[in-house]
């Protein structure tokens, strides 16, 4: 069986690869697959994270065991495309080189695609350039000025 993975780069111009893979492939396999789409050397260190629909990062799948005698993660190799993306628009964050973040959104969009005897894994949409540098990631934070703090914020503590 064939997976069709959707992979959009996290910048403001779309930037997306749409990738023919076999649903027994591992995520290593994926990651080959994204960094060549993307002309990228895969030189570099990379992981992918679980998602819910929302984008929240979950569990972390590395290229390689970085954990240094903590508790070792499941890397990328040892967890097969199907058992990560079981069903229709399940998702998947992806980083690629830790020092520049190349961030992207990977989400299943069909999952039982007619390849007509493709060598997979196999490019089959590509919209957009990939920037020259990656794009910021704009982190948000809780305001915690003064001015945001409103009284009210602070009612539970009164009782106590």
């Amino acid at each position: 069986m064939v997976y069709k993975i959707r992979v959009i780069l996290n910048a403001e111009e779309d930037v997306i690869r749409d990738i023919a893979i076999e649903k027994g492939s591992n995520l290593e396999d994926l990651h080959n697959a994204i960094t060549n789409s993307f002309g990228f050397a895969g030189d570099q260190m990379a992981s992918f994270y679980k998602s819910d629909d929302t984008w929240v990062q979950g569990e972390e799948h590395p290229l390689f065991d970085m954990s240094d005698g903590l508790e070792p993660k499941i890397q990328m190799r040892d967890v097969l495309i199907h058992e990560a993306l079981e069903n229709q628009n399940d998702k998947l964050l992806y980083v690629y080189d830790f020092f520049n973040m190349w961030s992207f959104y990977v989400e299943l969009i069909e999952s039982d695609f007619d390849h007509d005897n493709l060598a997979l894994p196999y490019l089959l949409f590509s919209l957009g350039i990939v920037p020259n540098t990656a794009p910021e990631i704009q982190f948000e934070a809780e305001d915690l000025s003064e001015e945001a703090m409103e009284e009210d914020d602070f009612e539970e503590f009164d009782d106590e």
